[in-house]
């Protein structure tokens, strides 16, 4: 048994995975000192896991469902940045693509978890 809920959630196993690919190409873009673009990824993937596991802390599957709507808008933005990093050359178009569909499977799992919850 775990000490947490958000443990046992898929969708957070899921999104701490994404978060630290997203967190090794944030140092990449780091060195290369584009320090915005690196300290922007590093949030939005943090986003994810941090509000699914806040949100599992909730007293009410509302509140629950209220914090899953925003880890999902997360790995919106996470596509976001990673679209510009890779119109930029920062990323290989493969790696664009292979994250996009990673965080587009990561959001349709959030949204099929929340309809669970209201």
């Amino acid at each position: 048994m775990s000490a947490f809920r958000f443990e046992d959630l898929k969708i957070w196993q899921v999104s701490l995975e994404l978060a630290d690919e997203m967190l090794d190409i944030a140092d990449e873009v780091s060195n290369l000192k584009l320090y915005r673009f690196a300290e922007q990824l590093r949030g939005a993937s943090m986003s994810i896991s941090n509000n699914i596991a806040e949100g599992s802390g909730s007293f009410s599957n509302k509140d629950f469902a209220n914090y899953l709507a925003i880890a999902r808008k997360s790995t919106f933005e996470c596509a976001n940045i990673v679209f510009l990093l890779n119109r930029r050359k920062l990323i290989k178009d493969s790696t664009k693509e292979r994250l996009f569909k990673e965080l587009a499977a990561l959001s349709s799992q959030i949204t099929n978890f929340r309809k669970t919850l209201i």
